[in-house]
């Protein structure tokens, strides 16, 4: 079993532990709550035809779609990072990345073939879609792949066991991006590329804030509560 923790402090943390933890369960959940409301609401049959996470917005999962990405946009945009010299750019990334979320949430993708388009939908809405999903990957590639590396001195790191986990996750959601783009072009889904990039940019934020720690904290403190004698 891999340990995590010997991370090198990078600086006075401007955000917490927690901050980064809420970041990484929405990502998590998010495909996994857009499946099963859209399951349970539409349909085995409908549900199959939804071809991409963003084509959940036309299905009984909408709510879900869009609040989850909204609260995600707010937890981005109030992302401070840590007091080094590279905070300006743990703000920077959080902020682009936040504006991304939002454009994701309230500009739709085209509906899917066999539902009707919304009356106010235009072409222009479907391509600042999908382009603020692309720099909302790219931006969550960018913190597993150097600002979550970076150590005090402002290095990237490669040698402790939790850096080796944020460039294994940023590398997973550079490559999903490369695919999802080689199925948009084929006119093939993209459900699968987008989810496994989530789950990878879930991991990375859940590491950097240490849920591992937590869950452990947690169940210990569960076991001890149960082995306590009665009276």
């Amino acid at each position: 079993m891999i340990k995590l923790t010997d991370e090198a402090p990078q600086g006075a943390d401007l955000s917490g532990d927690q901050h980064r933890r809420l970041i990484g369960w929405i990502g998590l959940f998010l495909p996994l709550i857009l499946i099963g409301l859209a399951l349970e609401r539409d349909g085995l049959k409908t549900w199959s035809r939804l071809e991409s996470i963003s084509a959940y917005y036309y299905s009984g999962a909408v709510a879900v779609f869009v609040g989850m990405l909204v609260s995600l946009a707010l937890f981005l945009f109030t992302y401070r990072g840590y007091k080094n010299d590279y905070h300006k750019w743990d703000r920077t990334t959080a902020i682009i990345a936040g504006f991304a979320a939002l454009i994701v949430a309230l500009f739709p993708t085209a509906a899917p073939k066999h539902l009707p388009v919304l009356a106010w939908w235009r072409p222009w809405t479907g391509e600042l879609h999908h382009a603020g999903a692309i720099v909302l990957f790219a931006m969550f590639a960018v913190f597993a792949l150097w600002l979550f590396r970076i150590d005090k001195d402002g290095k990237p790191q490669m040698t402790r066991p939790r850096d080796k986990i944020y460039f294994a996750c940023g590398l997973v959601i550079a490559g999903c991006i490369l695919w999802a783009g080689y199925n948009g072009f084929r006119s093939a889904p993209i459900f699968w590329p987008e989810a496994i990039a989530l789950i990878a940019f879930s991991i990375s934020w859940l590491v950097k804030g240490y849920a591992d720690e937590k869950v452990v904290s947690v169940a210990r403190s569960m076991l001890r509560s149960g082995s306590k004698p009665p009276g």
